[in-house]
C-alpha cells in the first residue's frame, strides 16, 4: 500500500511510494538529468516519532526487506549543478537536509492528528490516563476471575481457588498477589463478543464494532473493517493537548502465529496520523533505550541546529509556491520538540527506576512494559496499550491460547501476569496516580466451559471476564454473572462498545463526540453505554 506524497519540493522530488520511480524521475528532471543523478531511497518508519527523527538525521541507506510495513519512501535527486531557489537555500542545500526533511516534513503529517478533533466540538482536556493490558490468546475465565468450584470436573478443571480481600469474591489459585488487591478492582463477569476467532473478536474488542463477517481467523486490516482502534480515536481527539503522542502501543502488535497482525489496532479510516505510536521493544534486556530518541553520536547538537535552520529557510523559500496543510509549521515545530525534548526521553528512561522497582514488576518483557506504561502516564500520555508477549518454555507458544495443557499453561504464565499487574496497581496507588489512571485487564474472548481431550480450553466469545481498576472505578465490586459453567451471561451482559464507553467516560471524552470517516460523514465515537454500576 503506497503512501500519498507528503510535500512536493520545487526542483526536487518527494514520493510517497516506490512505484514507477523511473518514470517519475524522468518526468521531473528530464531524461538526461535523471541519467546522471545519483539516486537513493531511504525508508523511514512512521513510528516511533523519536526514532523517525534521529534516524532521518543520521540517514543511512536501509534494506527495505528489514523494515516494518507502512513505510515512507524518500527519493533524493541531486542536480548536476547548484540551483538557487528564489534567493533561498540552494538545491544542494535543500537536498542535504533531505534526511532531516523526512523528519520535519513527514512528521507533521503524523502530528496532523492534533487537528483531528470534531469540527463541531473540540476535545476536552485530558483528565485521566488509561493502561490497556491486552492479554492475547485469552486467559480462561474459569481459572482467573470467574471460577466455578461447584461445577463438574470437566468444566471446573483441576485447579483450585483462593479467597480475596473482597468478601465473597474468589479467584483462581495462581492469582496470589492480585487477590490481595481486589478492593481496588471491579470485575465484569459477563462480557461477550459471540466471536470465536482471535483476529475478528480482537477487532471487536479494540474498536467496539463487530468484524464483518464474524468468525474470521487471520483477518487482515483494511476496509470494510477499518474502524479506528480506541487508541486511534484517542490520538485523534486528544493529540492537541499532548506534547507526546496521545496513544502508544508496546512492546509489539497483537498478531497470530506467523506474525499475522490483527485488524483494529491502528487509526483505521482516520488515517495514518491517528495510528497509535508503536514501540517495538524489549525493555527487559539490560539497559533499555527507545532507539532514536537521542541524536546519533556523529550528529552533534550544533549540526542539528544548523539543519533545523536550513529546513526553516527552505520552508520560507517555498511557502509562496505551495499551500501547506493547516498548522504544518506547528507540526514541524512539534517534531523538533520531540527529538530535543528531555520529557520525551524521560518517559522511556527505565534506568531512572531503582533495581527494586524493576524487580517488583518482574524482569519479563510484559512486566517491564507495564513499568514503562507507568512512566508514560507520568509523562502525560492518555492511553497506553501493553500487549502480552510470549513466555519462553511455556505451553501453547507462551501465549494464553491454552488449547492444550490448560492448567500447566496457567501455572506458567500467571506468575508473570500476577506479578506485573499487582505491581502496577500498587505502584500507581503508592504514587497517588491510581485514581486518575484506569487499568484494564482485557483479552479478545474467553475459553470454553469444558476441558477438551488435550486438557485444554478452546476459544469462547459468548462469555468471559474483564477487570478494571482505578480511573474512578469502584473497587471491590463484581458486575454481571455467568451461568454455572461460565459459558453464557446470566445477567449484566457487557458488550465491547460498553467497555469502550466506560473507557471514554474515564478519559472525560463525551460519547456523542464525532469523528469523520473517509467520506466526511460524521460518526459518534461509540454506540455503547458506560457500565455505571462500577463507576464511583
Amino acid at each position: 500500500m503506497s503512501t500519498p506524497a507528503l510535500l512536493d519540493i520545487p526542483d526536487g522530488v518527494w514520493l510517497g511510494g516506490a512505484e514507477n520511480l523511473k518514470s517519475k524521475v524522468v518526468a521531473k528532471l528530464g531524461a538526461e538529468s535523471a541519467a546522471h543523478s545519483r539516486t537513493f531511497v531511504s525508508a523511514v518508519s512512521a513510528s516511533p516519532l523519536g526514532h523517525l527523527a534521529a534516524y532521518s538525521i543520521h540517514n543511512p541507506p536501509t534494506a527495505l526487506a528489514t523494515l516494518p510495513p507502512r513505510e515512507f519512501l524518500m527519493l533524493s535527486l541531486p542536480a548536476p549543478r547548484s540551483t538557487r531557489l528564489c534567493d533561498g537555500p540552494s538545491r544542494r542545500e535543500a537536498l542535504t537536509i533531505g534526511s532531516l526533511g523526512a523528519f520535519g516534513l513527514t512528521l507533521p503529517n503524523l502530528l496532523h492528528a492534533r487537528e483531528g478533533a470534531s469540527r463541531s466540538r473540540s476535545a476536552p482536556p485530558k483528565k485521566r490516563s488509561v493502561i490497556l493490558l491486552f492479554l492475547g490468546g485469552a486467559p480462561p475465565q474459569q481459572e482467573t476471575w470467574d471460577p466455578k468450584p461447584d461445577a463438574p470436573a470437566e468444566a471446573r478443571g483441576d485447579m483450585g481457588v483462593i479467597r480475596t480481600a473482597t468478601p465473597g469474591l474468589i479467584v483462581g489459585e495462581t492469582m496470589v498477589k492480585t487477590s490481595r488487591l481486589t478492593e481496588k478492582i471491579a470485575v465484569l463477569r459477563a462480557c461477550q463478543t459471540n466471536d470465536n476467532a482471535h483476529s475478528a473478536s480482537g477487532y471487536y474488542m479494540t474498536t467496539g464494532y463487530p468484524h464483518q463477517p464474524m468468525q474470521v481467523e487471520n483477518a487482515k486490516p483494511g476496509a470494510p473493517n477499518d474502524w479506528p482502534s480506541i487508541g486511534g480515536v484517542v490520538r485523534k481527539l486528544l493529540q492537541p493537548h499532548c506534547t507526546l503522542p496521545a496513544a502508544v502501543t508496546l512492546p509489539e502488535q497483537s498478531a497470530n502465529d506467523g506474525n499475522l497482525t490483527w485488524p483494529g489496532q491502528d487509526g483505521g479510516f482516520l488515517g495514518r496520523g491517528a495510528d497509535p505510536w508503536l514501540i517495538t521493544c524489549a525493555p527487559e534486556l539490560g539497559t533499555f533505550e527507545v532507539p532514536g530518541l537521542s541524536l546519533p553520536p556523529e550528529v552533534p547538537s550544533t549540526r542539528f541546529d544548523q539543519r533545523k535552520g536550513l529546513l526553516e529557510a527552505l520552508g520560507q523559500a517555498v511557502a509562496h509556491r505551495h499551500t501547506a496543510p493547516d498548522g504544518a509549521g506547528a507540526h514541524t515545530q512539534r517534531a523538533f520538540e520531540m527529538i530535543s525534548s528531555p520529557a520525551a526521553r524521560k518517559a522511556f528512561d527505565l534506568d531512572a527506576e531503582s533495581v527494586k522497582t524493576r524487580d517488583r514488576y518482574g524482569r519479563s518483557r510484559f512486566g517491564q512494559s507495564c513499568l514503562l506504561a507507568r512512566r508514560m502516564v507520568e509523562s502525560g500520555i492518555p492511553l497506553i496499550r501493553v500487549n502480552w508477549t510470549r513466555v519462553a518454555n511455556a505451553p501453547n507458544n507462551g501465549h494464553w491460547d491454552t488449547h492444550t495443557n490448560n492448567s500447566e499453561g496457567v501455572r506458567k504464565l500467571m506468575p508473570v501476569l500476577d506479578t506485573a499487574y499487582s505491581a502496577l496497581l500498587e505502584d500507581l496507588s503508592d504514587r497517588g496516580m491510581l485514581e486518575d489512571t484506569l487499568v484494564v485487564w482485557v483479552a479478545e474472548f474467553g475459553r470454553t466451559p469444558k476441558i477438551n481431550g488435550a486438557g485444554g480450553r478452546d476459544h469462547w466469545g459468548p462469555c468471559f471476564s474483564v477487570a478494571l481498576a482505578g480511573g474512578g472505578v469502584r473497587g471491590g465490586t463484581v458486575y454481571g454473572s455467568s451461568d454455572k459453567l461460565a459459558a453464557y451471561p446470566k445477567d449484566g451482559r457487557v458488550l465491547p462498545q460498553d467497555l469502550h464507553a466506560t473507557i471514554y467516560h474515564s478519559l472525560g471524552i463525551p460519547l456523542d463526540t464525532e469523528i469523520q470517516d473517509g467520506l466526511g460523514r460524521p460518526l459518534a465515537i461509540c454506540r455503547g453505554e458506560p457500565v455505571k454500576p462500577i463507576l464511583g
